[in-house]
């Protein structure tokens, strides 16, 4: 139970005798919602040994079926006001139990969604989405390491301050782009830097930190795992950051594209494959461009490129997500692969054992099991139909005339998840509807509004 080799990871004997020393005084006991949000309840330590940790807790099962603001949404097969918004169970994932070392005397620990009656996982739920996805590589022999870059903006304003400018003329915290630039990361270091320690104590590695290519963004780059345990890493990640800027009073976002003039932020997926013993199947004898790949990597690459418009919501999930999506601004337009070459959507990177591949289509707000089990079901579909990439891109993916598109909006990314068989085979009818209806909501809600631009074009002149 646990990890004890990473410092932060705690086994259930060892949570049991913090409790008991005082130690800690508070367990977080969470779950991922559809929007990668920890949603759950901070429970007294003596409680959590006494009733949590053999029967875990109870929470409602809108929390699958609501939108941002806890609007219970009408239309969800899952649950509904005619079912009476009953509940579901959360058990403990012990493998995930670490201290939150930005928090006083606190641990956290990220639950199984269960159906409240049986012991059955409740199919919708984004974690469980990926574990199912597993299980399929598992039954195949495969296992699966990859990472996320994500990026985020700090601001000067804190979060009060933000909502009190109703989020206009806000201040990020650098005032040039800062891409490497080590100078102006020192000015973010007291709030980057807290991140960093504070993920380091608490069970999530880190490797690097670095401005990025707008005024106050960084990227804090975690080390690889498997791919739940670096999903979990990840929202970990998103989750403290969060809390340890407001504990700074200052504010950082994961908006894909917060700000039109500014570049956008990315979750760009590596992946690999790997037999159950922890050997890599991507390298191999055969010449492919420039590196010797097995037939598993191309056929990998050839699923994931021939499904990613039908998968794309799951990547850019929100209607501002595609505002991301411009020419030159190191976010992909053309859907091609290259080596080392960031114009493209597919970047591959590394050879022999480091042979990966690299896909910088999803953004910083993408949940990450639903774009990680996504990446998955595609790249499994490659190698069981052994479908062949297309020929390898070399020079500006921009510039090219000829290639197919990610899709521009959250209303195409509908459509081509709407018409997608295939989509409904891996992931299941349930499965796919419900995202539908969340993503439509999503896309409804947007629309139901007049912007300040609408107002600032519109309101003198049209």
């Amino acid at each position: 139970m646990g990890k004890k080799s990473i410092r932060g990871m705690l086994t259930v004997d060892t949570l049991k005798q913090m409790i008991e020393d005082e130690q800690v005084e508070t367990v977080l006991a969470v779950f991922p919602d559809l929007y990668g949000r920890l949603m759950g309840k901070r429970i007294t330590g003596d409680y959590f040994l006494d009733e949590v940790l053999g029967h875990g807790i109870h929470a409602c099962d809108y929390l699958l079926a609501c939108d941002m603001e806890m609007d219970p949404i009408p239309g969800y097969a899952f649950t509904s006001w005619a079912s009476g918004y009953g509940d579901f169970r959360l058990i403990p994932d012990w493998q995930t139990l670490r201290i939150a070392s930005w928090l006083e005397k606190t641990a956290i620990v990220l639950c199984d969604v269960l159906n409240e009656e049986e012991d059955i996982p409740v199919n919708v739920a984004p974690r469980n989405v990926l574990k199912q996805q597993l299980e399929v590589a598992k039954s195949l022999g495969y296992s699966l390491m990859g990472a996320s870059e994500l990026e985020l903006y700090v601001f000067a304003d804190s979060y009060e301050t933000a909502k009190q400018k109703n989020y206009h003329d806000l201040q990020p915290i650098g005032s040039y782009i800062e891409d490497y630039h080590v100078f102006q990361g020192t000015k973010e270091e007291f709030i980057v830097g807290a991140i960093r320690k504070h993920l380091d104590r608490s069970g999530i590695p880190v490797e690097t930190s670095k401005g990025e290519w707008g005024p106050g963004q960084q990227e804090i780059g975690l080390r690889y795992a498997d791919f739940l345990e670096m999903c979990d890493r990840h929202v970990l990640y998103k989750h403290a950051a969060r809390e340890i800027a407001w504990q700074n009073n200052v504010a950082v976002t994961f908006m894909a594209k917060w700000d039109e003039r500014y570049a956008g932020s990315s979750m760009h997926i590596h992946a690999s494959l790997w037999d159950e013993s922890g050997n890599p199947l991507f390298p191999g004898d055969e010449a492919f461009g420039p590196v010797h790949s097995s037939p598993l990597f191309r056929w990998f690459l050839g699923g994931w490129m021939a499904h990613i418009r039908e998968l794309f919501a799951f990547y850019a999930p929100y209607p501002s997500s595609y505002k991301r999506y411009v020419a030159g601004s190191f976010a992909p337009t053309g859907i091609a692969w290259s080596y080392d070459n960031r114009t493209a959507g597919f970047r591959v990177l590394g050879h022999g054992s480091s042979l990966r591949l690299e896909c910088r289509a999803p953004g910083a707000d993408a949940n990450p099991y639903l774009a990680f089990a996504a990446t998955l079901a595609a790249g499994l579909d490659g190698i069981k139909n052994r479908i062949e990439p297309p020929t390898m891109f070399e020079g500006d993916v921009y510039a090219a005339q000829d290639l197919p598109q990610v899709p521009f909006s959250l209303n195409e990314s509908i459509r081509e998840l709407e018409k997608s068989i295939w989509a409904r085979s891996v992931f299941g009818e349930d499965v796919i509807d419900h995202y539908l209806h969340f993503f439509r909501t999503e896309q409804r809600k947007f629309d139901e509004v007049v912007t300040s631009w609408e107002r600032s074009r519109y309101f003198e002149r049209a």
